[in-house]
């Protein structure tokens, strides 16, 4: 790992107002937005409902994120930023465990914003161990959506980057379930879902909040995992692919 490229990659997406915008301000007006406006009622059944919708905002903001970054791939791949790397002493590996690593920090702000929003403004009261199922839990398992990112940007060119990341990005969100509670979708949509790893995001957090429409922990946990693996090796096969011909 090179640290000096890690905090560069950083602040170079902190510096792109849109991604601020949709990474971070998005999710988490649309939170405010649902929790007050489209949940009704009291006590313990709003109580679950704005849990739920918490759970999912923050899967949203952790999955844009983490994408968004391994999308920049494409644009520097077109500009021959990877070939310039390979000039220095950063190697490939340490190139792209940076770009990952850079999506996972990028993930963690609203990762951690959402439940401070719900405990402060919405009296979201959890205990310690669903709190960190929560939050550790969407974060780790946001890693097969940087790895995603990171494909993406590696096989698209900057001129489709733009609509297969947010063609990819609507899918995740609609059809995965971030968007609209699993309980409230229609029956076609409940089972194309399971489909996508975005719906096993959100069930890490949803246990912690709900038994209504809920898997179990390890399975989500072991669905996540078959995506990272699949997605990691195709990472692989395809930065080796591109340095072949370097």
């Amino acid at each position: 790992m090179n640290p000096t490229y890690t905090r560069l990659e950083i602040v170079r997406m902190l510096r792109n107002p849109r991604f601020l915008i949709f990474a971070f301000f998005f999710p988490v007006l649309l939170f405010l937005l649902q929790a007050n406006v489209f949940v009704t009622g009291s006590g313990p059944e709003k109580a679950s409902a704005v849990a739920v919708i918490m759970v999912n905002m923050i899967a949203f903001g952790a999955v844009f994120a983490a994408m968004n970054n391994g999308a920049r791939l494409a644009v520097e791949r077109a500009a021959g930023w990877q070939r310039q790397l390979r000039l220095t002493p950063l190697s490939g590996r340490g190139y792209m465990f940076g770009k990952g690593l850079t999506g996972m920090l990028l993930a963690l702000p609203v990762v951690v914003a959402i439940p401070l929003l719900a405990v402060i403004a919405e009296g979201v009261r959890l205990d310690g161990g669903e709190w960190t199922r929560i939050i550790l839990g969407i974060w780790v398992g946001a890693v097969p959506f940087v790895l995603l990112g990171l494909l993406i940007g590696q096989l698209v060119t900057p001129d489709t980057l733009q609509p297969v990341n947010m063609g990819v990005s609507l899918a995740m969100g609609f059809l995965g379930g971030l968007w609209i509670p699993v309980d409230a979708m229609p029956g076609w949509l409940q089972t194309v879902s399971p489909f996508l790893p975005s719906y096993w995001l959100t069930q890490i957090g949803r246990g912690a909040v709900t038994t209504d429409l809920t898997r179990s922990l390890g399975l989500s946990v072991a669905v996540l995992a078959a995506w990272a693996i699949v997605l990691g090796a195709l990472v692989v096969w395809r930065y080796r692919k591109d340095s072949a011909r370097a």
